[in-house]
């Protein structure tokens, strides 16, 4: 018998497809995304697939619980659907007619805090001892964060499906494992399914991008995702599924402010860019990146199987060597030596 994680995997992943099949017309006339000197595409690409994979990733999990009798509790769907629309409309808006910063990173704010503080934990994050509200401005911070860089990461065909499609698998499968609850765990596989049927599209050489639109909303529902899961007691776990696109988000902010950049402009010195740079088509790029996502997913799976401090260090210290040896294989030289 179907488990209700992989029906809502199923419809959503149809239903992503679907709209994505009745939207593309619009798309290709009103969201075109043309090249320039900071893309990784040659043609006038379609942008906006991610409005499908967000209706996708919200409809089908508040769907398959009312049809199982167990509705989500109504403040924190409506905190989590407000959020997510909202922050998707900035996106859009942000596609059309570039917002400046400062209004952006407002927006996206609210919309982390509002998610933030409706999301009941089972326990604190943060050691035994500090204040809620610092626990809180961290949560919203990392939210923060996350949301943005997810978004800077989406510059290449595939690689979003191929960061995100193994963490929502994982965290899927940890729901399934009763790691998180039945909310958290229906929308992770939703997103996944939702991912996957854009995947379709966005096939190298794309014929469709995700846009703001999508990966801003896909990065906050990954954030809170992340979120549950370490209030459960399983941080490292949270920390590791991620690490590859922190460290390489992070890692080029830090060098961009280091070299006094506008670190708001749009630029071409992410690890996966420069790989591309150096002759790496984009499949095999995202297959890097896949497979190292995998592996951090194994390894957070290892670390909530064996909860003790010895795992969760020699975890983290894996975890560490994957990422670092994909930079260095994309940069071509160790990333602490390579320069942009």
């Amino acid at each position: 018998m179907m488990t209700p994680l992989a029906a809502a995997w199923i419809v959503s992943t149809a239903l992503s497809a679907g709209l994505v099949l009745l939207l593309m017309p619009l798309l290709r006339v009103y969201a075109l995304a043309r090249p320039n000197a900071r893309s990784s595409h040659e043609q006038p690409t379609p942008q906006g697939g991610g409005i499908a994979v967000v209706a996708a990733a919200l409809v089908t999990p508040l769907a398959t619980l009312v049809m199982l009798g167990a509705p989500p509790a109504p403040a924190l769907y409506a905190s989590l659907a407000v959020a997510v629309i909202l922050l998707a409309a900035i996106g859009a808006w942000d596609d059309i007619r570039p917002l400046p910063p400062g209004p952006r990173l407002i927006a996206q704010g609210a919309c982390v805090t509002l998610l933030v503080v409706a999301t009941p934990l089972a326990a604190p994050i943060l050691p035994e001892g500090w204040p809620a509200g610092i626990e809180i401005a961290f949560a919203v911070l990392a939210g923060l964060w996350f949301v943005n860089l997810v978004n800077f990461m989406d510059g290449l065909d595939w690689i979003t499906v191929a960061q995100m499609v193994p963490a929502t698998a994982a965290l899927a499968l940890f729901g399934a494992a009763g790691v998180i609850d039945p909310l958290s765990a229906l929308v992770a596989a939703s997103l996944c399914g939702g991912l996957v049927g854009f995947a379709v599209f966005n096939k190298p050489v794309a014929r469709l991008f995700l846009g703001d639109v999508g990966s801003l909303p896909i990065g906050l529902l990954v954030a809170w995702l992340l979120y549950v899961l370490a209030g459960q007691g399983h941080l490292v776990a949270a920390l590791l599924i991620p690490l590859y696109s922190c460290a390489d988000a992070t890692i080029t902010l830090v060098r961009r402010l280091l070299r006094r950049e506008r670190i708001w402009e749009a630029h071409r010195t992410h690890f996966y860019q420069r790989a591309t740079d150096r002759g790496f088509s984009a499949m095999q790029v995202s297959a890097h990146v896949f497979a190292a996502n995998v592996a951090l997913a194994g390894l957070a799976a290892a670390t909530i199987l064996a909860p003790g401090a010895l795992v969760q260090g020699l975890a983290l210290v894996a975890g560490a060597t994957i990422v670092g040896l994909v930079l260095i294989r994309f940069a071509g030289s160790p990333f602490w030596r390579a320069h942009a």
